[in-house]
């Protein structure tokens, strides 16, 4: 359990009611001082100031209601609980309690009256609260509510919000007369400098923890309010330094210098089936020209699906085979990873350089010859999944790592691989994505990469034309179309989202489908690919589609990254409603690797909710991916972009990313005047919001 720092007056145990259990309990969310219980904001308000009429409910409104009690019983229906029947002359409302003591069922007394807050819901005999806060009073209260709004603060377990209450009461006259203020009117941008001279920072805290009860609610509940947008830009700005601290702090670090090796890559290139486009040489020469120096590379790829990423990362190791050193690509999946793997030792075994694999299931005798290798240096490359970063794997010197599909992996997971090197040494590293991250996250939560864009396709690729169907209606249509394409001598992917029929799902199952589109599509080889399947079978069917022995092949989500068959087609996503933006795009990525047009069906099952139709209308419209991420950003959140940057290494206490994008924009340049104008103030300005995060600064 962590240890709650001990900071002499501002110590959190010098506050009445936290000993050191409590104080154990709230360092599980960062707040180990006086200071920083002043900056762990609520999240949202109740408003315990006025008594609402029970004639005046609403459905779903939490409320404080005053009424005289009529009758109070016992009730044996699917649960046992207490109903109390109150009424105030304008209306009646039934308070229920399925927890209750012989004394709090005593205590509702007829003619007694009753205080409570809780939220009204409508139910068969009228309004009905469920334990709500109460207590009773012999005669009609007057008075004893509260001056200003009640805070609800983010908690842990065995921290109530009766003792956040008693805590930040405490913590604003203990210590927000000596709160300190990092931000100078400069450099805040001028959409905010009005703010800044209206609302002081002490000022600003005090109306969040205790706003009054005639503030603007909505603007509260949107964080609008003056006070919101000083201390959101506060918080983004002090991560955007975090992250400007990890590049400084990486750039202390030593890495092996990975020269161009010219005549090499020039071997490389001549042998490929392809040209580079302008696109790839562009981002292979950042990528080499980072290399070429002693402070490890830390950058991120981004390209649309079929763009050429892996050819641009086999590019990138050749430098590291050049000087002798090792380098690793890992995937998150074992599909993904063996993708890499086979078209590596395609490119590589023509120049005499042998290519390593290492996943979970790799056979033993196979897998002892290959660490064997590693830990002597023989073998310079190895491709794989988090196999690669067991315990029992070591390098001779690894100094390059590829992480494909890096959102899916965790800061603990990176920092494995770096700890495989030798003493002193860090290696560079290349992170790609197929999610292409938008300019406003790349620019301010990404500080601390190197961001380099594939924006431009290979030659002779035609955008996928996208279709949206009702599967209700169009279905039957659909698999006639599958059948003539596949007699034309084309390759068709049928998506499902599940392997099996689910009772709480809708979703049509891979396997039922399989069996299904089998017997429709008689003498047509139809093949089934998804993630329980083993190794070997997964493979094999893969393997049999690649070759063209499979005409159709139904899978789950497993093909969305790393399967590629130029002759594929078509595709059809079954339940398209059901999945995001983003992996709907990247499995329509699929399709389309050929010269061939392509197309690719959603089919959806109605209705269908106005977020799915916004989603489907976006894919119907658009093949780019860098406008389908801005557009997944708005609707959906940060979620997948930004991986653990969003939970665990990158959590928020008032900014959110996606409401607060307009403020992004001006997080560079304030940084720049704030290192320019105040730099002193960077430090603390970090140590308020974002705490110490030595893991996060070593990734």
């Amino acid at each position: 359990m962590p240890k709650a720092k001990q900071i002499g007056g501002n110590a959190l145990t010098n506050l009445a009611g936290v000993g050191p259990a409590v104080a154990a309990k709230l360092a599980r969310l960062h707040v180990h001082t006086i200071s920083d219980v002043l900056f762990h904001l609520p999240h949202r308000y109740e408003d315990r100031t006025a008594v609402t009429e029970l004639g005046a409910l609403l459905d779903g409104h939490s409320v404080v209601v005053v009424g005289e009690i009529e009758v109070a019983q016992v009730v044996f229906g699917r649960r046992r609980s207490l109903l109390v029947k109150i009424s105030d002359g304008t209306g009646f409302l039934t308070l229920r309690l399925f927890h209750f003591s012989r004394a709090q069922e005593k205590s509702f007394r007829r003619g007694h009256w009753v205080r409570c807050f809780g939220a009204a819901r409508r139910g068969i005999k009228g309004y009905e609260m469920v334990h709500p806060e109460y207590r009773v009073f012999p005669e009609r209260p007057v008075g004893g509510l509260d001056k200003t709004l009640t805070p609800i603060y983010p908690t842990t377990e065995g921290v109530s919000q009766l003792l956040w209450r008693k805590i930040t009461d405490q913590a604003l006259k203990q210590g927000l007369p000596n709160v300190s203020e990092f931000l100078q009117i400069e450099v805040l941008p001028e959409k905010l400098r009005k703010s800044l001279q209206e609302v002081e920072l002490s000022d600003a805290l005090l109306s969040l923890h205790r706003p009054n009860s005639g503030i603007d609610l909505a603007a509260m509940a949107e964080a609008r309010s003056a006070a919101h947008q000083r201390l959101i830009f506060e918080e983004l700005l002090a991560h955007h330094f975090s992250l400007r601290k990890a590049r400084e702090l990486r750039n202390n670090d030593q890495a092996p210098k990975l020269a161009k090796p010219t005549d090499l890559i020039a071997q490389f290139e001549a042998q490929l089936p392809f040209q580079l486009t302008g696109a790839q040489q562009r981002v292979s020469e950042e990528l080499s020209v980072d290399l070429d120096k002693n402070i490890p590379m830390m950058r991120l790829v981004q390209g649309d699906v079929g763009s050429g990423k892996t050819v641009v990362a086999a590019n990138a190791m050749l430098h590291a085979v050049e000087a002798k050193v090792q380098s690793v690509l890992m995937a998150p999946t074992e599909l993904l990873a063996e993708q890499h793997y086979a078209t590596l030792t395609a490119w590589f075994t023509t120049l005499g350089i042998e290519v390593g694999w290492l996943a979970s299931k790799t056979p033993a005798a196979e897998k002892r010859a290959t660490l064997e290798k590693l830990a002597s240096g023989e073998l310079l490359i190895a491709v794989g999944t988090h196999a690669l970063i067991q315990e029992s794997v070591s390098y001779r010197q690894l100094g390059f790592v590829v992480i494909d599909e890096q959102h899916r992996f965790g800061v603990d997971q990176r920092l494995a691989l770096r700890d495989k090197t030798p003493a002193g040494v860090v290696p560079h590293q290349m992170v790609m994505t197929a999610t292409p991250i938008p300019r406003t996250l790349a620019m301010s939560f990404y500080a601390d990469l190197d961001v380099s864009n594939i924006d431009e396709l290979p030659p002779g690729r035609t955008p996928v034309e996208t279709v949206v169907m009702a599967a209700d209606s169009k279905r039957q249509a659909v698999i006639e179309r599958v059948r003539e394409a596949c007699k034309q001598g084309k390759q068709v992917y049928w998506v499902c989202p599940l392997i099996d029929e689910s009772e709480a799902l809708t979703a049509q199952a891979a396997t039922d489908t399989e069996r299904e589109l089998s017997e429709q599509l008689f003498g047509l080889n139809v093949g089934l690919v998804h993630g329980r399947l083993k190794p070997k079978e997964k493979e094999a069917a893969m393997s049999d589609f690649r070759k063209g022995q499979t005409h159709l092949l139904v899978a789950t989500t497993v093909i969305e990254v790393g399967v590629d068959v130029p002759n594929a087609s078509l595709m059809v996503i079954e339940n398209a409603e059901r999945m995001g933006l983003a992996q709907l795009h990247q499995l329509r990525g699929r399709v389309g690797r050929g010269s061939e047009q392509s197309y690719c069906i959603l089919l959806y099952q109605t209705p269908l909710g106005e977020h799915a139709k916004q989603r489907l209308k976006i894919l119907r419209e658009t093949n780019d991916g860098f406008v389908i991420a801005e557009q997944d950003l708005a609707m959906r959140g940060a979620g997948e972009l930004l991986g653990t940057r969003q939970t665990g290494s990158l959590s928020f206490k008032i900014a959110d990313i996606i409401r607060d994008q307009a403020l992004l924009p001006d997080l560079a340049a304030s940084a720049t005047t704030m290192s320019r104008v105040c730099p002193q103030n960077i430090e603390p300005l970090i140590q308020r919001w974002v705490g110490s995060r030595e893991a996060y600064v070593n990734a």
